[in-house]
């Protein structure tokens, strides 16, 4: 077994130039939503959990160190960011549907119709979660140089140098991953367009106001004939109609 003496000192590089516009921000709201409070959460918790590894690193808390920037931390931070902009998204949805059919006065049972169900709220979460596909193959070979940096010695720094890129390549696809996932939502907001408008365009029907107002009136002009002697009067009405 290699004595851990012989170990290359193990350093975290810097994850906030390769973040890019994670960072920075792309000045967008996608579908109207603001999207900038969860960016600054995602980007806090990555360069965060870089620091405590370069501390447990300087420690010589090697194995610690590789784990806090592991696949797992990406992994569970991307998908926490995708739940947040998915649950935004809805609530966006929901609130613009809902004020719709409150001004033209949809009944509620009517208005459940146009409302994202359950299956539709998975199906939106996936497609926005599908933006970091290319997260998968990086993060691959992330766990792939992370083993091989655990044990690397004097005379393997190419394998920390490789480790290092590896994290880099991973705060690019992270970037990248963002990027297009502001792009999905407007896709997701520009899906839901139509039925936003369908709710704004409702109109009460009128066919039961017509048919009772016709009913009424035809009750009105029969009791006008029958009351002035042009049509003989039922015999449950004839006591009424004696003066």
């Amino acid at each position: 077994m290699t004595s851990p003496k012989l170990l290359i000192p193990l350093r975290v590089p810097e994850l906030g130039p390769s973040l890019g516009k994670l960072v920075t921000g792309t000045g967008r709201e996608p579908g109207g939503l603001p999207l900038t409070a969860i960016r600054y959460q995602l980007v806090t918790r990555m360069l965060e959990t870089a620091g405590e590894a370069r501390r447990l690193g300087a420690n010589e808390e090697r194995s610690a160190a590789i784990f806090a920037v592991s696949p797992v931390l990406w992994l569970t931070a991307w998908e926490e960011t995708v739940q947040a902009v998915a649950t935004l998204l809805i609530e966006r949805i929901t609130g613009e549907v809902n004020r719709e059919a409150d001004r033209v006065r949809m009944p509620q049972p009517l208005r459940a119709r146009y409302l994202p169900g359950a299956s539709e709220r998975r199906a939106l979460a996936a497609r926005l979660g599908s933006a970091g596909t290319g997260l998968v193959p990086v993060l691959d070979e992330l766990e792939r140089r992370g083993a091989e940096a655990l044990s690397a010695t004097a005379l393997e720094r190419d394998s920390i140098d490789g480790w290092h890129e590896a994290l880099r390549m991973a705060g690019r696809r992270l970037e990248e991953a963002w990027l297009l996932l502001e792009d999905r939502v407007e896709t997701e907001a520009a899906r839901w367009a139509p039925t936003i408008q369908q709710v704004r365009r409702w109109r009460r029907p009128l066919t039961p106001v017509f048919v009772v107002g016709g009913l009424l009136l035809v009750l009105a002009v029969w009791l006008g004939l029958t009351v002035g002697g042009f049509i003989p009067a039922p015999a449950a009405l004839r006591p009424l109609l004696i003066r």
